[in-house]
């Protein structure tokens, strides 16, 4: 018979899964999430815009990364990478080496890494921790995508629980309703600690016409987290989609 390890005293219980609804009766619980990753890049002077996007294709493509390919709506010779992995592993192993030797200058105040998270509702928690992401990022009708970073003030983690959710409510309110109408989609990932600029949140808005991405920005702007308890946002990169590849 085993012994059992007692616990020492003081210590919190952790637990590093991802926790969602109830689905069969049981509580869903995974513990796998998915981390995405934007890379954004000038063009090198030296090289021709086109001809660094179809070698940055075909590096890609040959690492076998599940990629998408910006150009940068603010910036001529502008490029964003976005890839993605439940394993980060595929970043330093795969994606850096395809890029290494190509002629781009990376514009690293852009770099955005973050993880999917469940918030304790999801009817499907591993098609929302794992598979939504993907699908928004790879729909090829939706070829518009405002990425940016995000932190509260701790002010905010001082509310108690109750309030915290009747603010949060009110912001996932208007997400659900652009979404809804297939005006504006969109992608959360924490990224505490995975950044250097100490963001908490990286945000990605998705979809078909660039103006309602804009929109719900400006309409975010008006609630009690935005206007109260949000300390940073951006930069923004504002791309749109020229490629996309599956890691296949």
């Amino acid at each position: 018979m085993s012994e059992e390890v007692a616990k020492p005293p003081g210590l919190p219980e952790i637990d590093v899964r991802e926790w969602g609804g109830k689905k069969d009766g049981e509580r869903q619980v995974l513990d796998r999430r998915l981390f995405m990753q934007l890379l954004v890049f000038d063009v090198d002077r030296s090289s021709t815009f086109v001809g660094a996007r179809e070698r940055l294709i075909h590096e890609l493509g040959r690492a076998k990364v599940p990629h998408v390919i910006y150009e940068d709506a603010n910036a001529s010779r502008g490029l964003g990478v976005l890839t993605w992995s439940d394993d980060p592993e595929m970043f330093v192993s795969q994606v850096h080496p395809a890029l290494r030797e190509l002629p781009l200058v990376q514009r690293d105040a852009f770099t955005m890494l973050g993880r999917t998270y469940a918030i304790g509702h999801e009817p499907d928690l591993e098609h929302a921790i794992l598979k939504r992401p993907v699908e928004y990022v790879l729909a090829t009708e939706w070829n518009w995508h405002v990425w940016y970073p995000l932190r509260r003030s701790g002010a905010f983690e001082r509310l108690d629980k109750h309030t915290q959710s009747t603010i949060l409510r009110e912001h996932a309110a208007i997400g659900m309703a652009y979404g809804r109408t297939d005006l504006a989609h969109d992608v959360r990932l924490a990224c505490h600690g995975l950044d250097a600029g100490d963001n908490e949140f990286v945000i990605g808005l998705i979809g078909k016409d660039l103006h309602p991405l804009s929109h719900i920005v400006q309409t975010m702007r008006h609630t009690q987290q935005t206007s109260e308890y949000i300390v940073k946002m951006g930069p923004f990169f504002v791309g749109r989609a020229v490629h996309r590849g599956n890691g296949a």
